[in-house]
């Protein structure tokens, strides 16, 4: 497909998803712009990209710390915001946390610590999201939701770090009353934590929802939705 027309393609993409999110946030008691598009580049170039910042997509997810280098150096001439959403492991922080706004991913105590310690070194204070399998499928990263709590209760002298909120994924092939059940226990959990842990958390994100899904969990009351494929439809085959 010509250029011309593969911007063109995205275009369309990017205004059909966000009047999806328009109507997803309409049927729970919200206006579109109370939810974030992260849109995950994963799947494409960085030409697809720049035509993704042309439509106003600049909240970019990558799952690859690699693959998140290689594009934002290509990109650097564009205000993009980079989030990493994907398994992060400890000896990729350091090149990881010099190029994102926010880590997504963090699954355990000793991410945490670590990711706390370099952007110390950095002078950075990072926003990051604690990932939770709420589908408890064992392919999957991320901690337990009863091991939430814990972390939190006991959470180490983490200076560098900023806890904004939880992330979590729907089973991989799940029916979508599966999902919803999944996203609204992950919202369920965010709402008992806020409550049990006032005055220490603020747990105001919920990163919830991709492609398949995103329209559920914005109703199950995601304020960040990580969609990929449905922005390239038409354009991963061709």
């Amino acid at each position: 497909m010509a250029m011309f027309d593969r911007v063109k393609q995205i275009a369309q993409n990017v205004a059909a998803i966000r009047g999806r999110i328009e109507d997803a946030a309409a049927r729970s008691g919200r206006r579109g712009d109370e939810v974030e598009l992260v849109a995950v580049t994963k799947y494409v170039g960085p030409d697809d990209i720049r035509a993704l910042a042309r439509c106003g997509c600049t909240v970019l997810g990558e799952n690859r710390p690699q693959e998140l280098a290689a594009k934002a150096a290509a990109l650097a001439d564009l205000p993009l915001r980079w989030h990493m959403i994907g398994t992060l492991q400890r000896n990729k922080v350091r090149r990881t946390l010099e190029l994102v706004e926010m880590v997504q991913s963090i699954d355990g105590p000793k991410l945490l610590e670590a990711v706390d310690r370099i952007a110390g070194e950095l002078g950075r204070r990072v926003p990051i999201l604690l990932e939770v399998n709420i589908s408890g499928e064992a392919s999957k990263h991320g901690l337990r939701p009863d091991e939430v709590e814990p972390l939190l209760t006991a959470w180490p002298a983490c200076e560098n770090v900023e806890l904004r909120g939880l992330m979590g994924m729907s089973s991989w092939g799940g029916t979508p009353d599966q999902a919803r059940r999944e996203f609204a226990g992950l919202r369920e959990l965010r709402d008992r934590l806020n409550v049990r842990l006032a005055g220490r958390v603020n747990l105001a994100e919920l990163s919830m929802g991709m492609s398949g899904d995103f329209e559920t969990a914005i109703e199950e009351g995601a304020t960040m939705a990580r969609i990929g494929s449905a922005l390239f439809e038409g354009l991963l085959d061709g």
